[in-house]
């Protein structure tokens, strides 16, 4: 799983000749993504929703009311509906979600970018959910002798429901380890100049590639109940800062592009404005030609491809729209990798080079 472990011998001429073999001198780097079911059929999509939807800083609900909800009414229910949505964007050929095969594409691309920084440095993927799990991949990297790791939450913008959770889970590892990893936890990048330049450069060279150009862009990021804004979660700041910074790059103005919140459940209110609503509306209004980009999302998944891809999409050309564009993550480019690899590199500091 780790990808391209670089060769690399420290020093043992000190140790005693009968002390034990242990491996030590290596970097760790753990780059951590939401996560993705093994597979799309009934009983694999409901292991992956119950891990995730029994998180309790994902949903900050009565416990007691939450179980039941959960377990007799949502388990019961959207498995099937979500396995139809995974199976239309699988990777047939690795049999797999999406988002495993770019984390993957992610991880061994920043190892062979990272290799001339250091010898020591290992660089491995996780999931938060799903399979590898963090614990296992601490554990690995701990095994070839990463004495330190940095620690990589996927989420540009920070929020108690994705940033802190990756936390929780690789401490609780911790927890249960005899000889610790000394651990770094990369901040937020919502407004590191790398990545928004990274953001303006792809989206500048698909809109070239496209065959029409977009009346309004969205920019469309992940939603969380309003109540967790009013608790202190700094996840709408960081992302109308990203929205703000990437139009005063590209050069719009605000009714051309747009800050907008997608994916929301349940009857609580959500960040707004929200995509779909907004989709709807600009459809309704007379808008032809419209795109959308997701900057929150480091790589595609079922928000992006499906949700904004076909949902989305099927919405605009229903109330009228003509020409829709989904336009793709960063990912494994050369301008995702490159805001990976800044981050990584300025958060190891002290520790290499």
């Amino acid at each position: 799983m780790t990808a391209n472990v670089p060769a690399f011998s420290p020093d043992t001429t000190h140790l005693p000749p009968d002390h034990p073999k242990v491996a030590f001198g290596r970097i760790g780097v753990l780059i951590v993504n939401l996560g993705t079911p093994e597979a799309t059929d009934y009983w694999s999509m409901r292991a992956y929703l119950k891990e995730f939807l029994s998180d309790r800083r994902v949903i900050e609900v009565n416990r007691a009311l939450w179980w039941f909800v959960l377990n007799a009414i949502i388990l019961t229910k959207r498995p099937g509906p979500k396995g139809r949505d995974y199976a239309s964007i699988w990777n047939h050929e690795r049999n797999e979600g999406p988002l495993k095969t770019i984390t993957r594409d992610q991880a061994e691309k920043l190892a062979a970018q990272l290799a001339g920084l250091d010898e020591r440095i290992v660089v491995d993927f996780a999931m938060r959910y799903g399979k590898p799990p963090i614990a296992e991949r601490l554990a690995a990297l701990q095994a070839q002798g990463c004495e330190r790791i940095l620690l990589v939450p996927l989420y540009p913008q920070y929020s108690a429901a994705t940033s802190a959770t990756v936390c929780d889970k690789a401490f609780d590892a911790l927890k249960a380890m005899r000889w610790q990893p000394t651990l770094r936890v990369a901040p937020p990048w919502h407004d590191d100049p790398v990545y928004i330049d990274a953001l303006a450069t792809s989206l500048e060279r698909h809109l070239a590639a496209l065959d029409f150009e977009p009346e309004v862009i969205l920019a469309s990021f992940h939603g969380v109940p309003k109540s967790y804004l009013l608790k202190g979660d700094p996840y709408h700041c960081q992302c109308a800062k990203t929205a703000r910074l990437l139009r005063a790059r590209l050069g719009f103005d605000d009714k051309r592009f747009r800050l907008t919140f997608q994916s929301r459940f349940g009857r609580e209110e959500w960040l707004r404005p929200y995509t779909d609503e907004t989709v709807k509306a600009l459809a309704e209004s007379g808008v032809k030609r419209l795109a959308v980009v997701n900057p929150g999302f480091v790589a595609d998944c079922l928000e992006t491809l499906e949700e904004i891809g076909v949902e989305n999409r099927e919405i605009f050309e229903h109330h009228g729209g003509e020409k829709f564009a989904a336009i793709p993550c960063l990912n494994a480019d050369a301008e995702g990798i490159g805001v990976l690899a800044h981050v990584v590199e300025r958060e190891l500091k002290g520790w290499v080079g």
